[in-house]
């Protein structure tokens, strides 16, 4: 594996940065790899950027609006890694769709592979590997014979409304379990 083609970013630097900041920092990062994809494939037009992406994927290629999509929460708590790698997947992504072919391949197949390889000069990860707590949180807990179990907001919304959820493992219904903080019952309702 040769070494990553686009500069790493000083931890230092990325440490320091405002809200504002960081969001250029962003800009000029998908700006450095579109550039480099233009190498390549001159007509490749350049994607539009949001930092509208919730929940625990880092990143997006999003073909329908134009551009790529960035979980704020993710990058704002793993700068390094998010330029060093997130920019670079979701830009190999844009890049093979817009290839000849590119609306027929799979979406980390051979050519997304060797675009973040020989590109990049990045090991073609499928996942990332952040804590997704904060930018994905699931605070209410429910409970089973096996197991607990936690609801995002959407999901126990459903179950107060009469949804029904079972567990896979042993079948049962799943109750709602408030929090129990420092003898004191905390709803989350």
């Amino acid at each position: 594996m040769k070494r990553p083609v686009l500069p790493e970013p000083c931890p230092e630097w990325l440490a320091s940065l405002d809200e504002a900041a960081l969001h250029q920092a962003l800009l000029d990062r998908v700006e450095a790899a579109w550039q480099l994809c233009r190498h390549y494939h001159p007509e490749l037009p350049r994607p539009k950027v949001w930092c509208d992406l919730r929940g625990k994927c880092a990143g997006q290629a999003h073909y329908g609006r134009g551009g790529l999509r960035f979980n704020r929460v993710l990058y704002r708590e793993n700068r390094q890694a998010f330029l060093t790698e997130v920019v670079p997947h979701e830009m190999a992504h844009w890049l093979v769709r817009h290839l000849s072919d590119g609306h027929r391949a799979r979406p980390h197949g051979r050519e997304w592979r060797t675009v973040m390889e020989r590109l990049f000069g990045l090991e073609p990860r499928v996942t990332h590997r952040f804590d997704v707590e904060r930018a994905s949180p699931t605070p209410y807990r429910y409970h089973c014979g096996c197991q607990e179990h936690f609801f995002t907001s959407r999901r126990h919304s459903l179950a107060r409304n009469g949804r029904r959820y079972r567990c896979l493992s042993c079948a049962q219904t799943l109750v709602y379990q408030p929090f129990v903080e420092h003898g004191k019952v905390t709803t989350n309702v």
